[in-house]
């Protein structure tokens, strides 16, 4: 009895999380209601709607994810005394806007020229499923639940309207309609038990299906996409990357990336952090080298020397005029902390140029 208890929901946190995720469907996944919370994910929360109407249907979706006593004696008649689901207006009409928005998604999705030398047109085949899929999920919601069939045949028949009445929208809206009437009345009944399935299992399959989703995003952003230059003008987004990928830009990144993972294979990755610290200056080395103009294996003596040469010449005095006596202070002080970094780290410098000189030219690697 204890187990049950802890395992039961609360109606204050499932409100918070309604609140701060619910267009996402986050609640609805604390309160295991998995196809509602991915149907909220791809459709950011029944297009806002759905998500303001829940404010006060939660406390029902909190009792029945507990069983509560009442809410399943309540349940019990509903289903004595219908032998199948009622019609509801708001799940009807979230079949047709779900099944419409994943219907349109996968028709999006489709290339509309050849790859790769392949026409991919016949794709537009799977139309019917995405449809009569959100059809069929948005039915299957809660305790009332059917089979795929019904709405996907219904689907297919419907969908050879679309080589006679060529406006989308009109033969778009017969094709879920009918999917949608189809599953009513035909395929929905009461789902009497609620499965338990482990929560590494549910992220498991949420997660497959926000992959196989996003894929085809991924797929109307590539081909249907375009990206505006700095000219104004509109390149497809496949054309920029097929660009981007043959730019002299990232083939020398990419050879760069190349050489440094042979480097790593062959003296080790902590030597290739080590470099990539050195290269990154933490301390400063390489653009005091730069004021000063001199090099990394400098003396000590001829730093102090080639200071002491520009404080003289950038010496902010030997201006009069204020605007250029300002830059010279600014020059001024570059060469002063250039210098104070140069003399701080000349131990340090020092043991790096006698650890080069003893080392054989053949063993000096730099990326």
């Amino acid at each position: 009895m204890a187990a049950k208890k802890e395992g039961l929901k609360s109606v204050i946190i499932a409100y918070v999380l309604w609140l701060f995720g619910g267009i996402f469907g986050v609640h609805h996944f604390y309160l295991r209601r998995d196809r509602h919370a991915f149907v909220w994910w791809t459709t950011l929360g029944g297009f806002g709607v759905g998500w303001l109407g829940e404010i006060f249907r939660i406390p029902r979706y909190v009792r029945d994810a507990n069983e509560d006593p009442a809410h399943m004696k309540d349940l019990l008649t509903r289903m004595v005394q219908n032998k199948k689901p009622p019609f509801s207006m708001n799940r009807f009409t979230g079949m047709l806007m779900v099944g419409y928005s994943w219907g349109q998604m996968m028709m999006f999705a489709v290339p509309p020229d050849g790859f790769w030398g392949i026409n991919l047109r016949y794709l537009n085949l799977l139309i019917p499923l995405a449809a009569a899929l959100g059809v069929w999920t948005v039915g299957n919601i809660g305790r009332e639940q059917g089979r795929l069939l019904y709405p996907l045949l219904a689907a297919y028949a419907a969908y050879p309207i679309r080589y006679y009445v060529y406006d989308e929208t009109v033969w778009f809206t017969c094709m879920v309609l009918a999917s949608a009437l189809v599953f009513d009345s035909f395929a929905k009944e009461w789902r009497k038990t609620q499965k338990k399935t482990h929560f590494v299992k549910r992220v498991a399959v949420l997660g497959v299906c926000a992959c196989l989703y996003l894929s085809l995003w991924c797929s109307y952003l590539y081909f249907h996409g375009t990206i505006t230059d700095s000219e104004g003008d509109e390149v497809p987004i496949y054309e920029a990357l097929h660009h981007f990928f043959t730019s002299p830009w990232w083939l020398d990144v990419k050879q760069c990336l190349i050489d440094t993972y042979q480097y790593a294979q062959h003296h080790g990755w902590y030597e290739v952090w080590k470099q990539i610290i050195d290269l990154s200056d933490p301390h400063g080395e390489q653009n005091a080298y730069k004021v000063l103009g001199v090099g990394p294996d400098a003396s000590q003596q001829e730093i102090t020397s080639t200071w002491r040469k520009l404080s003289r010449e950038n010496h902010p005095d030997k201006v009069k005029d204020e605007k250029g006596r300002r830059a010279a202070q600014e020059r001024f002080m570059e060469i002063q902390q250039a210098y104070e970094i140069l003399s701080n780290s000349k131990h340090r410098r020092n043991r790096r140029n006698k650890k080069d000189n003893s080392e054989p030219l053949g063993e000096r690697v730099e990326l």
